[in-house]
């Protein structure tokens, strides 16, 4: 427990006093992102940042699901060409087909979609055409 402040004693010399006794214990080299700059040090003050923090931790995301759609399907485009295999390329692209035939089906709210699935046999057939020499 933190002792409390002797009346007699500055307020800033005994924060001082504490923080040097803390740092000749140890009690800050274990601390996470020790040694490390701060982040988001220069960036402009966001009243929301906390909870922009935590949405990105769990995962969450801001965006309508139409748009949060067409995100993953504009990303799963791009995956797609970058592949390593044509296995991977088509999993990719029938996952993605799969989730726009479900929102074409029962629409998402939000905005219009604006997708129809992706013809997976054509983005194959130039996947293939990419690669060979």
């Amino acid at each position: 427990m933190t002792e409390r402040k002797p009346p007699s004693v500055s307020y800033e010399s005994w924060v001082d006093k504490q923080i040097r006794e803390a740092e000749q214990r140890g009690d800050f080299t274990e601390l996470p992102g020790f040694g490390k700059p701060l982040a988001d040090l220069e960036a402009p003050y966001d009243e929301t940042w906390w909870i922009k923090r935590k949405m990105h931790r769990e995962g969450m995301s801001v965006l309508p699901p139409t748009l949060a759609l067409r995100k993953e399907a504009e990303d799963a485009l791009a995956a797609a060409e970058q592949a390593p295999s044509e296995r991977v390329a088509r999993q990719l692209l029938t996952e993605v087909n799969e989730k726009i035939r479900a929102a074409l089906a029962r629409p998402l709210p939000g905005p219009p979609l604006g997708l129809t699935p992706f013809d997976v046999e054509r983005l194959l057939a130039e996947w293939r055409a990419r690669r060979e020499p």
